[in-house]
């Protein structure tokens, strides 16, 4: 009897070592929740409304998380993408345009967060371009983009603002090159099919105009084959 005491104080003994390295092996799962507020913490948002003692405190909370932080810290910043907002005007609209100027944003390797095909008022048109309003063409303008739906898209990338102006081309059609948007769509100035955000601040504003009810925010799987 005595011995067979021994055996299962040696068997439960050995139990526990053998539970002890599970519970061990699965410190990611129990982790979890930390990795996330880590990924929280490299957010530049995150950073902005926080402290640098909160953030360090976050992001340095374990040695064993030195790869998972490098994961986490080119997650936040694929969240945090620079965006722009990109219009296809009513005669874009009309002329079956809006597949063709899609697909080149796509091509390039920016991320659609947002689209709609929308039929907005005057008075919002008014405000979208309010600081033309002082133009001789602002009325004559208003008129034109009222008379169909246009087509209201955000794409998410690095350096979208910048690289989408330079997709689109030139105000004036004429000045555009070919390849460009405007360079192979469109003749006349006052039929230029697209609208695209001229600077970052400009965007998110125009962004918060068309899309009130917010954009969406997921994950492409070909990320890692247009970001290093």
């Amino acid at each position: 009897m005595r011995g067979h005491a021994t055996s299962a104080a040696h068997n439960g003994c050995a139990s526990d070592d053998a539970f002890a390295a599970r519970l061990a092996s699965t410190h990611v799962v129990a982790h979890a929740p930390r990795l996330t507020s880590t990924h929280e913490a490299l957010s530049p948002r995150y950073c902005k409304k926080h402290t640098p003692d909160a953030v360090a405190a976050l992001t340095h909370a374990h040695p064993r998380d030195a790869v998972a932080t490098q994961a986490q810290t080119k997650m936040a910043a694929m969240m945090d993408l620079e965006r722009t907002y990109i219009m296809i005007k009513p005669d874009g609209v009309q002329r079956g345009l809006i597949g063709d100027i899609v697909k080149r944003f796509e091509q390039k390797g920016f991320k659609l967060v947002a689209a709609k095909l929308y039929s907005p008022s005057r008075a919002h048109f008014e405000k979208h371009y309010e600081d033309l309003k002082g133009k001789k063409f602002f009325p004559s303008m208003i008129d034109y983009m009222i008379t169909g739906p246009v087509f209201c898209m955000v794409w998410a990338g690095k350096g979208a603002v910048k690289t989408g102006r330079k997709m689109l081309g030139e105000t004036n059609p004429a000045d555009s090159l070919p390849g460009s948007i405007r360079g192979d769509f469109c003749i006349d100035i006052g039929r230029n099919i697209c609208h695209g955000s001229d600077t970052v601040e400009n965007a998110e504003k125009e962004i918060a105009l068309w899309f009130p009810e917010g954009t969406n925010a997921w994950t492409s799987h070909s990320q890692g084959w247009i970001y290093e």
